[in-house]
């Protein structure tokens, strides 16, 4: 059984394939178009469809379009009322509903071959729901998803059980924890459905002066749903254009707002637990990429295990939908293998682009201690191996290395990106090595999903990654899985005595993450890095001999 998954009708459009059961691909459009989260999420852009991402996942398995038994469309237009009726009053809606409505014609215009009553639609939040539950490791769990807006609600809160999904609530719109969030990302001076870790970011830096007030509109409700009013934030800190300078009065509000978020997901998570019991529960959405609030709920709720989409926004509902899809259809469906789920090369491959970009390139007998040696002389390497990510964090693929020992390597890694000073980058460190360094959050942590404490005597010996708050949002290394990254951290800590490794995205301020071996020869072009391991190889950065 062959379903192709297709996210598209708002932003990070995607695809995903499922054969016999089992994830074959899955990768956002952004990575091959190159434009951030694909498109933006606007009612004319809602016909455009992952088409380079969709022919790659067929052309990964050596299928055509006509091969499919099945495409599942993460979004059910049948579900869809009018503007009046959601409560948002957008007069695009139409338009979406339109646009969702033609999917099964344009999707076989897009892949010739393709028969367009192949196309089953999946309601929105059922998509996500199953992109967590039917992908996590645990079969029965609870499921919780909040987003901005599906097609009627923002909210799913259910179970599944040998592998069928039960919906115990729902909240309708306009009532929007995502849409709440995105408000207040527009506010701070970012850029809505794209920015909101920003928010997160900046909310470490202020106090909750506002929650009182807050708590008082913002509330969870006894059937498992919330109230989201709108709210003028003007009333708490003025509004920020793009590029403005904040100050402490936004940085109160941003962290008012996001502690009143993590109250009332707890809430909606113990209400979950009393009803179901499970030990585990599995979160996706959009707001589910909110590491912070995903620690409270691991720490301070009944569930023993939390499991996180690692696509938890839009774009895991391409993979979701496909799972949901192949379930109905009879398939036994295998969960998620990894985040590796994107394009890779052989190592001739590569090669092959070293030699067409006439560069000097050179294969050391282990590139893994060979980025280890420029890392201990402090030198910023990209890191390109294997499978790309799906999903928006970099895991040991498509990643920017630093060493984490020195605090003046924070701003030198957001200098390096082109990003606000204020952000945090993140670790990497061995499974078994992370619990006498880090606390509070699970771990194993293998998606960079929670933020853990760091502990007090490593506060100093590892402060480009030991965020204002004293938290870093780690990622923790399964030498089993990823054994040259485990092989990397292994030769740097002998060089330098710190199990720890700075791990950023492979990309530049406003550009999608490092794709294929051109755009990380781009990246390292025009980036300030030392090296680049692409395969078995590194390419050095060439310093200017030139007197002036």
């Amino acid at each position: 059984m062959k379903v192709l998954g297709i996210n598209a009708i708002y932003h990070d459009p995607a695809a995903a394939l499922v054969v016999d059961g089992r994830i074959v691909a899955a990768a956002e459009e952004e990575r091959f178009s190159r434009r951030k989260h694909g498109k933006r999420p606007l009612p004319w852009s809602a016909w455009e469809l992952p088409e380079l991402s969709a022919a790659w996942c067929l052309a990964e398995a050596g299928l055509r379009p006509e091969d499919l038994d099945a495409v599942a469309y993460s979004f059910d237009p049948a579900l869809m009322g009018t503007p009046e009726e959601s409560g948002l009053n957008d007069p695009g809606d139409t338009m979406r509903k339109m646009y969702a409505e033609m999917a099964p014609e344009f999707l076989a215009h897009a892949l010739p071959g393709l028969d367009p009553a192949k196309v089953r639609f999946v309601k929105h939040h059922v998509a996500h729901a199953a992109s967590a539950g039917l992908g996590a490791p645990t079969a029965d769990n609870s499921v919780l998803v909040l987003d901005g807006r599906g097609e009627a609600h923002s909210h799913l809160a259910g179970r599944y059980t040998d592998g069928q999904l039960e919906i115990l609530a729902g909240q309708a719109l306009p009532h929007s924890i995502g849409l709440l969030y995105e408000d207040l990302t527009d506010h701070l001076g970012f850029l809505r459905s794209s920015d909101e870790f920003k928010v997160m970011a900046m909310a470490s830096y202020g106090k909750p002066r506002f929650l009182g007030e807050l708590s008082e509109l913002i509330v969870a409700t006894d059937d498992g749903g919330f109230r989201t009013p709108k709210i003028d934030f003007s009333e708490y800190a003025p509004r920020l254009g793009k590029g403005d300078d904040w100050t402490p009065d936004h940085a109160d509000l941003a962290a008012s707002v996001q502690q009143r978020v993590e109250e009332v997901l707890l809430d909606l998570a113990r209400w979950l637990h009393e009803r179901t019991g499970d030990r585990t529960l599995t979160l996706a959405g959009g707001v589910a990429l909110n590491c912070v609030a995903n620690t409270r709920i691991f720490a301070e709720t009944p569930f023993e295990q939390v499991w996180v989409q690692p696509a938890a926004g839009d774009s895991g509902t391409a993979l979701g939908s496909a799972l949901h899809v192949a379930r109905g259809l009879g398939e036994t469906t295998e969960p998620m293998p990894g985040a590796d789920l994107g394009r890779g090369w052989s190592d001739d491959e590569i090669q092959k682009w070293l030699d067409t970009a006439a560069i000097e390139y050179e294969r050391p007998r282990d590139v893994a201690d060979a980025v280890a040696e420029v890392l201990a002389n402090n030198g910023i390497v990209a890191w390109f191996q294997g499978r790309s990510e799906f999903g928006p964090r970099a895991l040991g693929h498509r990643s920017l290395l630093a060493h984490p020992g020195y605090e003046a390597n924070l701003e030198r890694m957001n200098d390096v990106k082109g990003r606000e000073q204020f952000r945090p980058v993140a670790p990497m460190v061995l499974a078994e090595r992370a619990a006498e360094i880090f606390s509070r959050g699970p771990i194993p942590s293998r998606y960079m999903l929670f933020v853990h404490d760091v502990a007090q005597d490593w506060k100093d010996r590892i402060p480009t990654v030991t965020h204002v708050d004293g938290t870093a949002r780690i990622q923790t290394v399964d030498r089993a899985e990823e054994p040259l990254v485990a092989r990397m951290l292994e030769c740097f800590e002998r060089r330098t005595g710190l199990p720890v490794v700075v791990n950023t995205s492979l990309n530049t301020a406003g550009r999608p993450m490092v794709d294929d071996p051109r755009d990380a020869l781009e990246c390292f072009g025009s980036a300030p890095v030392d090296l680049l391991a692409i395969g078995p190889f590194v390419v050095r950065r060439r310093r200017s001999t030139l007197a002036g």
